[in-house]
């Protein structure tokens, strides 16, 4: 039976040294981490994120700036917004709730974020530091995954390490922070040929594609690491990631569990890179190159 990784520990231990971290700031500059949340439309799952998110920062001292635009608003409207907040410097992260309505552009919208403020990571300036080797602001998902992989004191140097989904939140990124740490890395997808054998040969196995249990427990190799990004809910109402828990839990050394894996992680993450904005901006260093 493998050893569960607990996101929800992980991301408190996470939470509270920010907590500290964030007094130590006020105390010695004066300066508060603030995160702009701009949630436009009345998306249920977006309402709940962007809920979690502010309890998250309350409970680290960090300052929360709600915007709740109705789903009518226009591009226009939405990158007026995005100028004032970039020209706020009580604000030192702007994150922008996806999916957005239909007729607004999440390219043009996540382009007009200010580098600097992009705590999501999404920025393509942040995107192309992470994969020349200097990252910035680094996407939260995959960041996260990383202190998981932490926890488990497992050396990635050398590891065969495979990932299933090429997204650009996770993927994509995902693949560019394991090879920093000397893995050797292959991206996989719904349309691999012969993925059950690429699967069988991990060591490190990050499942990502957002098809439920699509990669079977009997696929995991004895004794590897699997992350389990997926959260899908099905037809009984229960949620299940995109890994067959049960019998891969038997096989491999250490598993997250679906919910409380990756999940609280990724907000945890948000939170630190919102703290190191505001870290640089009160020292007077730029996040962003000129």
């Amino acid at each position: 039976m493998s050893n569960i990784i607990s996101g929800k520990e992980v991301a408190a231990e996470v939470r509270e040294g920010l907590k500290a971290e964030v007094e130590a700031l006020v105390k010695d500059t004066g300066v508060r981490p603030g995160l702009a949340v701009v949630l436009v439309g009345d998306d249920p799952a977006s309402q709940v994120y962007v809920r979690n998110k502010k309890k998250a920062c309350e409970k680290a001292g960090i300052n929360s700036i709600e915007h709740r635009l109705p789903a009518e608003t226009t591009e226009e409207e939405l990158l007026t917004l995005i100028g004032e907040l970039n020209a706020d410097t009580s604000v030192h992260g702007i994150l922008v709730q996806l999916p957005l309505p239909d007729g607004l552009s999440e390219d043009r919208v996540l382009e007009t974020i200010d580098p600097s403020k992009d705590v999501d990571g999404f920025h393509p300036y942040n995107m192309g530091r992470l994969v020349t080797g200097k990252p910035v602001f680094e996407p939260c998902t995959p960041l996260g995954i990383m202190r998981l992989l932490h926890s488990t004191g497992i050396d990635l140097k050398g590891k065969e390490a495979v990932i299933v989904g090429r997204s650009n939140i996770v993927g994509k990124p995902m693949a560019f922070m394991l090879l920093r740490e000397h893995a050797t890395v292959t991206i996989c997808h719904s349309r691999t040929r012969d993925l059950k054998e690429k699967v069988r040969g991990a060591d490190v196995v990050v499942a990502a594609v957002g098809i439920a249990e699509m990669v079977k427990g009997d696929w995991i190799k004895e004794g590897a690491v699997v992350i389990d990004v997926g959260i899908n809910r099905i037809e009984d109402g229960s949620l299940v990631g995109d890994v067959e828990f049960a019998t891969a839990s038997e096989r491999a050394s250490y598993i997250t569990p679906v919910p409380g894996g990756v999940g609280p992680m990724t907000i945890a993450m948000l939170l630190s890179n919102t703290v190191r904005s505001a870290k640089l901006s009160a020292s007077g260093e730029k996040a962003v190159a000129s």
